[in-house]
């Protein structure tokens, strides 16, 4: 059982123990303090905050903690109930709230919640905030509310067409388009809001729809994390049911991943590759991903004389490196697409939009679709080691070592070789470097992998 409190959020198992899981306590301390973070930023303002969540079977519990704390702190709550974390992201500017609280716990497991804290723009609060928020949590430092002055409670279940009209009226997004394909599409929504959302734009762009694991009962029908050892019923029911595509989803849905018509998976990492081949071919601009996300991004914006940015790790990274270059598209290679012309987060919602779009105007299949872009593979290791190792020590020597390399040390320590990288991250948590590699084949990214891990560990008993 575990409680990880971080600059982003909270998250935890649910039960147990006061400060070692995700307890009701743990949940009103924090979003108290977040409440007072607000009300010390917004002086002399009604605050307002919307609240949302996915379909976990804590989730209920969870809302009404985290409602009834903020009505105490004297913030007044949009409740949006079931919903997304980008339906809540658009709801805040539109509903003119000073914040906003996701409760998912994206693709962990059922036995898991989070608090996810956005601030007035529907983004999420940045380093700074989420320490003072952190502080204050330890702290216990905020006050309640005097009965003359709590909060106020609203529901409002009208954002699930809110956020399907504002997709489809995004400027290179045309229904009638993808209506003329006449699309069969399985959806999985791993029993999550993903199973009423991603459906009913679908049906709101003319596609025939398959429904697979789609009631938001909170039982996960399998690992919600949308990879592709996961998702062995969809790749079965695309074939079975003649699809031309299958979608996935996680259980917040912004994440983003396909299946394709021949049952193959079109690649979590190509989602963004594909939606911003579509974006570069209308609109020319910059473009930003992770720096472990596939180099795939890079070849096909430099294809059309555009600029390629590598950010540190977090979409509050790659959302900042958008925004300092201009870039008309990024997100992240775990299927996460931020679109600024919608909003600055990842949402599934426009991803499945573009992607429809490039799929009928291209008037082909996923899969060659897939075979269209530069072929990489990539492997994601983790190598442990005793707290009295100096992690930091490792990876500095590691860039010294292939400083004649391209090296970027932005975030950990990146080494770019003509046929492949290398990404290495310590982690905040515990003793453990973590090895993403990336190649032109899956042999040689896990020669690579391995001889990295095995120069680590012969590091490690120098440093």
């Amino acid at each position: 059982m575990t409680l990880i409190k971080s600059i982003s959020g909270i998250r935890g198992t649910i039960g147990g123990a006061v400060s070692e899981n995700l307890t009701p306590l743990d949940v009103v301390k924090f979003t108290a303090a977040y409440a007072t973070i607000l009300k010390e930023s917004f002086k002399n303002q009604a605050v307002h905050v919307v609240v949302g969540r996915d379909a976990r079977i804590s989730g209920p519990m969870v809302q009404s903690l985290v409602q009834a704390t903020l009505v105490g702190m004297g913030v007044n709550v949009i409740d949006l109930d079931l919903s997304t974390t980008p339906t809540v992201a658009i709801s805040v500017p539109l509903k003119g709230a000073q914040g906003g609280i996701i409760l998912t716990a994206s693709h962990n497991p059922k036995q898991w919640n989070a608090l996810k804290l956005l601030n007035e723009k529907g983004e999420f609060i940045s380093a700074a905030v989420g320490q003072r928020v952190l502080e204050l949590a330890e702290e216990a430092a905020f006050e309640f509310a005097e009965v003359d002055h709590l909060g106020s409670h609203i529901t409002d279940n009208s954002f699930l067409e809110k956020h399907i009209e504002a997709v489809l009226k995004l400027s290179l997004v045309n229904e009638t388009v993808v209506r003329a394909a006449k699309f069969k599409v399985v959806v999985d929504g791993v029993n999550s809001s993903g199973g009423i959302y991603i459906p009913a734009l679908l049906e709101a762009m003319g596609v025939e729809v398959v429904k697979l694991f789609c009631e938001p009962t909170g039982h996960f029908p399998h690992n919600p994390e949308p990879l592709e050892a996961h998702l062995t019923d969809i790749k079965a029911a695309v074939l079975a049911h003649k699809a031309d595509l299958g979608i996935v989803v996680d259980p917040d849905v912004d994440r983003l991943a396909f299946i394709s018509e021949d049952g193959s998976m079109f690649g979590e990492e190509y989602t963004l590759v594909a939606c911003a081949d579509y974006v570069l071919s209308k609109t020319p601009g910059a473009t930003v991903s992770n720096l472990s996300s596939t180099r795939a991004l890079r070849d096909v914006t430099q294809k059309y004389g555009q600029k390629y940015t590598a950010s540190a790790v977090g979409e509050v990274n790659v959302v900042t490196a958008m925004k300092a270059g201009n870039a008309v598209i990024g997100g992240e290679g775990n299927g996460g697409i931020i679109y600024p012309e919608s909003h600055y987060g990842r949402d599934a919602l426009v991803g499945v939009a573009l992607f429809l779009m490039l799929l009928a105007e291209k008037k082909t299949t996923a899969s060659a679709l897939r075979a269209s872009y530069p072929a990489y593979f990539m492997r994601k290791d983790k190598i442990s080691l005793t707290e009295d190792i100096n992690v930091d020590g490792i990876l500095a020597s590691m860039a010294i070592l292939y400083q004649s390399e391209e090296v970027n040390t932005t975030d950990g320590v990146k080494i770019d070789f003509d046929s492949y990288w290398v990404h290495l991250r310590k982690s905040n948590t515990e003793p453990i470097i973590r090895i993403y590699t990336e190649a032109t084949s899956l042999e040689l990214a896990t020669s690579v992998a391995d001889a990295m891990m095995k120069q680590i560990l012969d590091l490690s008993k120098k440093v």
